[in-house]
């Protein structure tokens, strides 16, 4: 069976993860996390896509992103690819691939199901990571990072949303909603509403969900698969 083209929405976000491959570290200190944040700041730039999170951890990266067009997202991460990956090897005297194969995301419904995946990345594990909650807990705001419309909903002021903000990341999100999203991502499928799912299928002409397993029950049309 021939591979879907990968599920990307225009104006959309999406929840981006890239691991290192077999498993291996991606960043080894500060200076590494500093250049992939700048190859990022400038592939963002070029391409029109707005970052709304970023987590980077030892054995991967976690983004939010929304592209302007489709093809900006591949765009953006192959000019990540060359720019640090390069910069990582010449640095750590490695030859070869980084990255474990292809780049995987899932399209984010915007409404709570993107403030959670705004959080889950911003509340990944840091002690041995960078992520961006600084930029919305009071820290020097970040230009590489656009805040999405739910966290401005949070609050009338800058303390209102930060305050709310921490309340949100120090309650986590949800495990079965954490792994909703992080299974989207990986799957290469949306993460939201049924409604939401259903209307990028018909939109699309494409499935946004994995079909489920076994044969159709006996009377269901192709309105209920």
């Amino acid at each position: 069976m021939a591979r879907l083209p990968r599920l990307v929405v225009a104006g959309q976000a999406h929840f981006v993860v890239q691991r290192g491959h077999g498993g291996a570290p991606v960043f080894a200190d500060d200076s590494d996390r500093a250049a992939y944040l700048a190859a990022l700041r400038e592939a963002a730039a070029t391409e029109r896509v707005q970052v709304h999170a970023h987590a980077l951890l030892p054995g991967e990266v976690q983004l939010l992103v929304t592209p302007a067009e489709p093809a900006a997202l591949s765009r953006l991460m192959q000019a990540l690819g060359r720019r640090y990956v390069a910069a990582h090897n010449r640095r750590h005297g490695c030859r070869g691939t980084l990255w474990d194969g292809r780049f995987r995301c899932g399209v984010v419904e915007p409404g709570p199901t993107r403030l959670q995946a705004l959080c889950l990345i911003d509340g990944a594990a840091t002690e041995s990571g960078l992520t961006s909650a600084a930029h919305r807990l009071g820290a020097p705001r970040d230009a590489l990072l656009v805040d999405p419309p739910e966290y401005w909903q949070l609050g009338n002021t800058p303390f209102e949303r930060e305050a709310a903000y921490r309340g949100l990341l120090q309650a986590g999100v949800p495990p079965a909603a954490a792994q909703a999203l992080r299974s989207a991502a990986i799957g290469g499928w949306a993460a939201g509403s049924p409604g939401f799912k259903a209307s990028l299928a018909d939109a699309l002409s494409r499935p946004a969900q994995p079909r489920p397993r076994g044969r159709p029950r006996r009377g269901a049309t192709s309105g209920d698969r």
